[in-house]
């Protein structure tokens, strides 16, 4: 409880002072590319059920919905601002609205894709499924897109095993410091 009320309030508090740079990557986003500014990523939330997860779009429309390093040529499909903002996390940001929605929280395990089933399965082995995903979680900070799954999800197993405030905030500082 207190968690989800710590999150509202800083989420809505995020929200209001990055409004300014949401509305300037929004311009420049319609400016550079054809589409929507948003992309909504059908993702694996808590005990498994699909959500929309809100990114800013940083790849072509009509590109393959598959995990970027799962493309052959990644460059060909991503936009003009797309590599500055994935460079620098900013496409993350709208995931504030599925933080104040309830879909996610700031910590917790990345949510997975709709088609990663090999993820979705040993999640489940380890019911790391019933976490709220996060922004950033523990195997972010300790490696990212470079952790095999089953080490991904060791990582997860541990802080569903030992999350607490302090974890939190230790993945937050740690999500800061590696940005």
């Amino acid at each position: 409880m207190i968690k989800r009320i710590s999150d509202i309030v800083i989420a809505v508090f995020l929200l209001a002072c990055l409004s300014l740079p949401f509305f300037i990557f929004a311009i420049i986003i319609k400016l550079t590319s054809l589409g929507p500014v948003f992309y909504w990523s059908d993702r694996v939330g808590k005990n498994n059920k699909i959500f929309k997860m809100c990114k800013f779009r940083t790849m072509r429309i009509n590109t393959p919905a598959v995990a970027t390093h799962l493309l052959k040529d990644a460059s060909q499909y991503i936009t003009p601002i797309g590599s500055f903002l994935r460079k620098f996390s900013l496409d993350e940001l709208p995931q504030i609205f599925n933080i104040i929605a309830g879909d996610m929280t700031f910590v917790g395990p990345r949510p997975a894709l709709f088609n990663q089933d090999d993820l979705i399965n040993l999640r489940t082995k380890k019911n790391v499924h019933t976490l709220i995903p996060g922004v950033t979680g523990w195997a972010q900070v300790n490696g990212r897109d470079e952790l095999s799954i089953p080490v991904k999800v060791e990582f997860d197993e541990y802080y569903l095993k030992n999350k607490s405030l302090f974890l939190d905030a230790k993945i937050i500082l740690l999500t800061l410091l590696k940005l």
